[in-house]
C-alpha cells in the first residue's frame, strides 16, 4: 500500500514538471557512473529528455523535479547531486531505510575490470581486478566462486581463450586455492592439451590432495597417455 501511495505521489509531482532539462543540468549530469566496482550506469539525453543505459537495458526515467527522476523499472528515485562531486543517490524509502547508495561519476574513458575484459584488454582487466581486491577483499565482484563460474561458462561455450584469461585472473587473486588450478586443468583438457591439463591438475592436488575433479581427470589423462 505504501509503495502504491509513493507512486501516486510521484505521479502528482511529475505532472507538474516539465520533462525537458536545462542545458546546464545536461552538461553536468551526462556520462558514466559507477553502479558498483564492476558495473556502470550511463546517463545521456535525447531531445532534452534524460535516458539511462544499465545492464544492457535502456531505461526511461520520469522527471520528478530538476534533479530527481523516478525509474519505474527498478522502482527507485534517482537524485543527481553535484557536491562534493557529481554523483547519483537513491532517495530513501522503506525498503532500504538508513542505507546510503552513492554512484560516483567517472571519466567517460575510464573502464571497469569487466569492460576491459570484454574488450580483450586482459592485462588491464587483471590490474583492475587486483585493484578491486586491494580496495575491498570482500567485494562480491572478485568472489572466487563467482569468477570460477564465469570461467566455466566460457569453457562450456568453447571460448577457451576467454576462459583461460579469466582463470589467470582468479589465480592472481587466489594463488593458494586448489579450485583455480583445477579449472585451468579443465580448460586445457577442453582443448585437448593433455600435458598442460595434467600440469594444472597436479598443481591443484598439491594444495588440496582431495580435490575430486582433479583426481578423477588426472587418472583419466594418465591412462590416455599410456
Amino acid at each position: 500500500m505504501k509503495s502504491f501511495l509513493y507512486i501516486i505521489s510521484l505521479c502528482f509531482f511529475i505532472s507538474c514538471n516539465n520533462s525537458e532539462n536545462t542545458q546546464e543540468f545536461m552538461n553536468t549530469s551526462k556520462g558514466k557512473y559507477l553502479f558498483n566496482s564492476n558495473e556502470t550506469i550511463e546517463v545521456y539525453f535525447k531531445d532534452g529528455i534524460l535516458k539511462i543505459k544499465w545492464r544492457g537495458k535502456n531505461l526511461k526515467p520520469i522527471k520528478v523535479n530538476d534533479s530527481s527522476f523516478y525509474v519505474k523499472e527498478i522502482n527507485e528515485k534517482l537524485v543527481f547531486m553535484s557536491k562534493p562531486e557529481m554523483h547519483i543517490e537513491l532517495a530513501e524509502k522503506r525498503e532500504h531505510k538508513g542505507e546510503k547508495f552513492y554512484f560516483k561519476k567517472i571519466a567517460q574513458e575510464e573502464k571497469t575490470a569487466l569492460e576491459y575484459f570484454k574488450n580483450k584488454e586482459y592485462t588491464n582487466a587483471l590490474n583492475a581486478y587486483i585493484k578491486i581486491q586491494q580496495n575491498d577483499s570482500l567485494d562480491p565482484v572478485i568472489d572466487l566462486y563467482r569468477l570460477n563460474s564465469m570461467a566455466n561458462k566460457y569453457i562450456r561455450a568453447n571460448k577457451i581463450v576467454e576462459a583461460k584469461e579469466l582463470i589467470l585472473i582468479n589465480i592472481a587473486l587466489y594463488p593458494q586455492k586448489s579450485l583455480v588450478y583445477d579449472s585451468m586443468g579443465d580448460a586445457f583438457k577442453k582443448e585437448n592439451d593433455t600435458v598442460k591439463a595434467i600440469e594444472y591438475y597436479k598443481k591443484s592436488l598439491v594444495i588440496n590432495p582431495e580435490n575430486r575433479n582433479s583426481l578423477r581427470n588426472l587418472e583419466k589423462l594418465k591412462r590416455i597417455q599410456k
